[in-house]
Order: C-alpha cells, then structure tokens, then sequence
C-alpha cells in the first residue's frame, strides 16, 4: 500500500484523515481522541511519514494512494478530511472517483495554486540546516530561527527531525524530492470537464488565514455544488491545531446530520 494507516478508536471507521505538506498522520492524533470511539484512519501520504517513497511528486500518485485506503472502506459511511496538500489530494479523489468518497471535508485550501515563496523558504532553509553533530530539535530551533522567524511553524517542521535508530537524525518526509517538486504541491492540477463531485462538502476555513484566494469559492461552488463553507474566526492555515474544539464540533456535526451520498444502483 502507498499510504502508510494508522487506526485510532474502538468504533467503525467514521473519519479518514489526509495531512498537509511536511505532516504526517499522528498530526491529527488529538483531533481523533476527541472524536472516540469513532475510528478514524490516520494517513502517512506518500513521501511522508512511514508511507512509500516516489520518485516525483504528482497528485495522481496522492489519488491513487488514498483510493487504495477507500476502496477498503467501501459501503460504509465514513467521513475524508484533507488539510492543504492533503485537501487538494481528497478533492481531486472526490471529483476522479466520487464512488469512494461519501462525505468529504476540505481544510483551509482551495481549487487553485498557492503561493510558494514562505515554503520555498522554509524548504530551503530545512534543507540548509547541518544535522551533522546535532543534538537535539532544541538547537535545529536556534539554527533556523532567523530564516523562520515563527517558533509555532518551526515547532511544526521538525517535529518531522527524528533521531536515527543508526545515529543522527534524519527527516521522516522526502525532503528532497519535495522541495525540487515544490511548484507541482502548491499547484491545482485542474482536473478539467470532470462532472462535479455529488457528495455533500465541507469548506472549513480560517478566518485568519491568507492562504485560500477569494476567487477560489466560484470554483469551488462548481466543482462541489453541495458545499458548505464554514470559517472560523481567528484561526490560521492550521485550523484543526489552532481551533481544535471548533474543528470538532463543526466536523462532528456535519459527519453526523449530514447524509453520506451514495450513488445510484
């Protein structure tokens, strides 16, 4: 399998998480405790975490990765939720392969490219750091500090720094290849003429956050016409670490008193 799963809860399946750019599946580990018993499946997409290594990055190779997940779960009703990179992943999923996608949830991202110049910095400067004699994620810190400047996006990036079972730390995503395909993960592969995705969609948003264009909501609304955005005030790009009570009670709420689509027989 592509993705590497990890299952949190006693109950059946009810979530599928798909994480953001430099995550890893146990970054919505809190997120899934507030949600027990339901079991939610926690994804390492491909080039992160314990998951399969590529040699390029393409979001055909995210879709067939997470379809191979879905196909698993089918005819049960489960709820797929994607932040950034992993929103574009279960997006396009929706829109190729609606059968596998009852109820879809979309964080903080939209149907059309990012901006790249704050990854491609924090990008560069990950991969300028010296893990030669390093000896803790305390100095990692202090050595990237004043190339990123925010202690919160710092903390986030090397919680992907592990220690080496063989010594020395190493990087638990592909940093490499990730950052020479950098202008391909922060792109939308439009899908072009596809019919839209019939199943009901959740657009949560932070209200905070500069990193879904205005002019994505038109394209958005075409492409899932049962779309419900949510915004919540005050929170970033990371919505579910920085609001995560809120996350919760809105995911909750629409996995719950919304009908899973199914399609016809």
């Amino acid at each position: 399998m592509l993705c590497h799963v990890e299952r949190l809860g006693t109950g059946p399946v009810r979530y599928v998480f798909c994480h953001g750019l430099f995550g890893r599946g146990r970054n919505w580990t809190s997120i899934a405790r507030r949600l027990a018993p339901a079991g939610c499946l926690l994804l390492d997409l491909p080039d992160h975490g314990q998951a399969a290594r590529s040699q390029r990055f393409s979001y055909d190779h995210l879709v067939q990765a997470l379809a191979e997940v879905l196909e698993d779960l089918a005819g049960t009703d489960f709820t797929v939720v994607g932040h950034s990179m992993g929103g574009r992943a279960v997006m396009l999923t929706a829109l190729a392969q609606p059968d596998l996608v009852p109820r879809l949830v979309v964080e903080d991202i939209g149907p059309a490219p990012t901006p790249v110049a704050a990854l491609r910095q924090a990008a560069d400067a990950l991969s300028q750091l010296d893990l030669t004699g390093l000896e803790s994620r305390r100095q990692a810190s202090q050595a990237l500090a004043q190339d990123l400047p925010d202690p919160a996006l710092r903390a986030f990036l090397l919680s992907g720094l592990q220690p080496d079972p063989a010594g020395g730390w190493g990087w638990v995503f592909n940093l490499e290849l990730l950052r020479r395909d950098l202008d391909q993960v922060v792109d939308w592969p439009d899908p072009g003429p596809t019919p839209p995705y019939p199943g009901p969609c959740l657009w949560l948003l932070g209200g905070a956050s500069t990193t879904v264009s205005p002019d994505s909501a038109v394209r958005m609304a075409q492409l899932f016409p049962q779309l419900s955005p949510v915004e919540i005030a005050g929170a970033g790009h990371w919505v579910h670490a920085e609001a995560p009570d809120q996350f919760v009670e809105v995911l909750r709420r629409f996995a719950t008193a919304t009908p899973a689509w199914t399609a016809a027989v």
